[in-house]
């Protein structure tokens, strides 16, 4: 089985000793384990690899003093402590290895900010890099297809998804990434969050999966299911957390007849959100194909951003007469606006009050025709 370099290998590399401990954030089966083998193979003689999975490990991590550090690490220089969030006080841990022992470098994953991120983020202040792995991007999948080849599996990739073992066993797609979607990625919710009412979320998912491209009402959806807005909101916290969903905001450089309450909701992965709904039709098929294409662009500009490590906000704008965009995306305050639409449109219009409001701002379509374009990071030509 081919390896996939990710794209953040490099800019992890590039950071190591610095006096920090590196942490990597995903959701299951993105790949972070690989991920860290693969590193680990540059620095085999140096680095050991830590599974906290495993419950000697977790136990020889918890509440340990810097003397048992010591011994535990040895001489070695880089330290891979796997699925992070198993160990209790796994914060004060890496603190006590990044003050004691300056001359190594730990790296920490962990498969959801919960417990992660809550430990780490008081006693690690001023002491961590974090990164965050998605599924495959359509950029690292380059290095094994052709554009050519990409075009003929673009269809397959919005069905299906791009977490690495839908791509490279194709044809266990449906019940693989089924398998991700309701076990995986609920497992570190439920086990962590000690959810109440499992069922509820399932039922909030599935609404989310149908509402993509809308915006959300938390209101609306707490009349739906049944519950209060305070519990759709702490659960739609929940997910995005679990890197199953996002939100963008509407963009507004306060003009009066902007929206500026609602938000929309995305998936990271349109595999995971087809399997929520247990939709897999192909795409002619289908009557969601231009909310599915505007959620896997987005979704897809928002890896490659996060890959290469560029400080974008993303937001979608509209006004009250019901002029919009798609994506906003904002880099060192210059907004660029992008529309979504499956088939290239012969003429497409910027919206008058879009280019009243920022004249100076880029405007661009993003279609099955061109999308190359705009998910790789050199933006080269199309060939």
């Amino acid at each position: 089985m081919q390896i996939i370099k990710r794209a953040l290998q490099e800019h992890i590399t590039q950071v190591f000793f610095k006096g920090k401990a590196i942490i990597i954030y995903g959701a299951r089966q993105v790949g972070k384990t690989v991920l860290l083998k693969e590193i680990q193979k540059i620095y085999e003689k140096d680095s050991v690899y830590f599974n906290c999975d495993e419950p000697d490990i977790r136990n020889a991590f918890t509440n340990v003093t810097s003397t048992q550090l010591k011994a535990l690490i040895d001489n070695k220089k880089i330290i891979f402590i796997d699925e992070a969030q198993r160990v209790k006080n796994i914060g004060l841990t890496l603190k006590l290895m990044v003050d004691n022992f300056s001359d190594i470098q730990v790296i920490a994953t962990g498969s959801s900010s919960f417990d992660l991120s809550n430990e780490v983020v008081e006693p690690l202040t001023g002491r961590k890099y974090e990164f965050r792995l998605y599924p495959f991007s359509i950029e690292e999948l380059h290095q094994i297809y052709s554009k050519v080849e990409l075009n003929r599996l673009l269809e397959r990739m919005m069905i299906f998804g791009m977490y690495p073992e839908i791509i490279q066993k194709p044809s266990e797609a449906e019940t693989l990434i089924k398998n991700i979607a309701r076990s995986y990625l609920y497992k570190d919710v439920l086990q962590y969050q000690y959810i109440k009412n499992p069922d509820m979320l399932e039922k909030l998912i599935q609404a989310l999966a149908l509402q993509i491209g809308n915006e959300v009402s938390y209101n609306e959806l707490a009349q739906i299911l049944g519950i209060n807005r305070i519990t759709v909101e702490n659960y739609i916290n929940i997910l995005e957390q679990a890197f199953v969903i996002f939100r963008i905001r509407p963009y507004s450089n306060n003009p009066r007849k902007e929206l500026a309450k609602l938000r929309k909701i995305y998936f990271y992965d349109t595999g995971v959100r087809n399997a929520l709904i247990n939709s897999f039709n192909p795409l002619n098929l289908r009557n969601d194909i231009g909310s599915l294409w505007e959620n896997f662009v987005i979704s897809e500009r928002i890896k490659l951003n996060n890959n290469y490590g560029k400080d974008v906000e993303s937001y979608f704008w509209r006004t009250y007469e019901q002029q919009e965009i798609d994506l906003v995306e904002v880099f060192k305050s210059i907004p660029e606006a992008y529309e979504c639409k499956w088939t290239m449109p012969k003429k497409h219009k910027i919206p008058k009050k879009w280019s009243s409001f920022y004249p100076k701002s880029l405007f661009s379509v993003i279609s099955k025709q061109n999308y190359l374009e705009f998910f790789m990071n050199s933006y080269d030509s199309v060939n």
